[in-house]
């Protein structure tokens, strides 16, 4: 059985509101867990406690009660976050250093040997796709390439564990993709990487499994395969020239038709719905163009934990 790189269990925080003094509950007593060499998304809608929960498991603020444990250790714990590569939401990286002084700085504080240091900063910020800008002053660089500069800072000491904040932020498609391949490469190399991220589709790219949060509790957690439901067949049913009349009356039972070019999509479950679709519309004089089934997305899953 696989040890946990990170064991999170009733981790809750509060906050008192100055003046009024009223309590709110940012992160309600959320457990989960998330095996060595796995990659693991941590979701939910702005507001739902992720980053809070993220600053808890980084030492960068105190749990109002519960544990948690990173790669078995109990946080905070300094030594521990030696092992932890950490990729805040909003990156600060000193303006006036290059790319390069400030992850040379990055690997003395993680404890990179100093003999070592030259050559995996050099080799790091060309992983992340800035060996051409490593001496230029940060300053004048964009907020994708500091994003990446804060990327290759989490990087550089190899660490077993990586926590991402919002990695894709302010990143192009190029970045986007250079940064899913670099997650994919490091859980070949046998590492964790425990990220939070509002882009879906990378998700279901890159994860074993998933943990959705709402309003500081969690909504559910598991394998996506387990997750997605597969017992409710839904299909999509493409007509064209379909009269007003057809569409309202389909409105009238429960459908919801939607537009598109040249046509109009009516989403069913189950095979005696899609049939009664498809008599209604060549009665009333439309084509079907195509039908074509789906499975439940993630995002159907977020939309229907989360919201």
């Amino acid at each position: 059985m696989m040890s946990a790189a990170v064991a999170v269990s009733d981790l809750r925080k509060t906050y008192s509101k100055p003046f009024s003094g009223k309590v709110v509950e940012a992160v309600g007593g959320v457990s989960f867990h998330v095996d060595e060499g796995e990659s693991f998304a941590f979701l939910g809608p702005n507001g739902a406690g992720k980053t809070t929960t993220i600053k808890m498991l980084t030492g960068l603020i105190r749990p109002t009660s519960g544990t948690a444990k990173l790669l078995g250790n109990l946080i905070p714990s300094p030594q521990t976050m030696r092992d932890v590569g950490f990729l805040p939401e909003n990156p600060y990286v000193y303006p006036y250093l290059t790319p390069r002084e400030f992850v040379t700085m990055c690997a003395h504080l993680s404890g990179v040997p100093r003999g070592e240091v030259d050559l995996r900063v050099t080799k790091t910020i060309a992983r992340v796709g800035m060996a051409d800008a490593i001496d230029r002053e940060v300053h004048k660089l964009s907020k994708g390439m500091t994003q990446r500069i804060g990327l290759a800072a989490a990087l550089v000491h190899e660490p077993k564990l990586l926590i991402l904040d919002e990695p894709m932020s302010g990143l192009d498609p190029v970045g986007r993709k250079d940064v899913r391949d670099l997650i994919l490469e490091e859980k070949r190399l046998g590492r964790t990487v425990f990220f939070s991220t509002h882009v879906l589709a990378d998700v279901e790219m890159l994860c074993d499994r998933v943990c959705i949060l709402r309003k500081g509790k969690v909504a559910v957690e598991g394998k996506l395969s387990e997750l997605l439901r597969d017992d409710t067949r839904r299909v999509e049913v493409v007509l064209e020239n379909a009269s007003v009349n057809l569409i309202d009356s389909m409105r009238a039972v429960g459908l919801a038709p939607r537009d598109i070019v040249n046509g109009v999509v009516v989403e069913v479950a189950g095979d005696a719905l899609t049939r009664a679709v498809c008599e209604k519309a060549w009665a009333a004089g439309a084509s079907v163009r195509g039908i074509s089934q789906k499975r439940e997305t993630l995002e159907d899953l977020f939309v229907r934990e989360a919201l």
